[in-house]
């Protein structure tokens, strides 16, 4: 059976800070490295054939970490900005607390968890799917029904939209799904590219 793991990168400096991090390159954080290095251990046992991230550098530095933890630094990568995190545009670098006092609460929730409204100058959800997805159907998906084993390291939004086609949710579901820093999640896809189960790896 067709197996896909996806991971959210380890925590970022800025997540640590609370800001809008979006397409920003910043490292991750002491904390961030060592999830990096916990979800590689989750992951002994799991064999890839390849594997996709984005061009930032959080994502890079988390598959890294966690394929060294593995043993498995020389298979295929693929790089691309299909999978970086959803743009916030002006909103990048604010701490979300501050940008809450500014802007209200409710103002900013909107921009957050709402689907398709953009930030000023940024993405909405909406946009960031609408980039994902005919990357994962065109580069990510084939390999995997070929019978690959095939790990994706991205981020929070880049992966809400990869969850919005495998859990079959909705614009008002996939809004508000949770994804933990550095937690792999395992797929198992049936033939016609189905999830048969999924199985989130918590730390212990």
């Amino acid at each position: 059976m067709a197996r896909l793991v996806l991971l959210r990168h380890g925590e970022s400096q800025w997540n640590l800070e609370n800001r809008f991090t979006g397409w920003v390159d910043v490292p991750l954080s002491p904390h961030g490295i060592q999830e990096a290095k916990n979800a590689g251990h989750k992951l002994r046992g799991f064999t890839f054939n390849r594997a996709f991230t984005s061009v930032l550098a959080r994502a890079n530095e988390t598959l890294r970490l966690a394929l060294e933890g593995i043993g498995q630094t020389t298979i295929p990568v693929e790089k691309d900005k299909a999978l970086n995190e959803r743009m916030y545009g002006e909103l990048q670098g604010l701490n979300k607390a501050e940008t809450a006092k500014k802007y209200g609460e409710d103002q900013v929730k909107i921009w957050r968890r709402s689907f398709d409204v953009r930030p000023p100058g940024g993405e909405s959800l909406k946009d960031t799917v609408a980039r994902v997805l005919p990357f994962y159907c065109q580069r990510i998906l084939p390999p995997v029904m070929r019978g690959e084993r095939v790990l994706v390291v991205a981020h929070g939004n880049s992966l809400r939209a990869l969850a919005m086609v495998l859990d079959q949710l909705t614009s008002e579901t996939v809004s508000t799904l949770e994804i933990s820093t550095g937690v792999p999640i395992v797929y198992q896809l049936n033939a016609d590219s189905t999830v048969a189960s999924r199985q989130v790896l918590h730390h212990k």
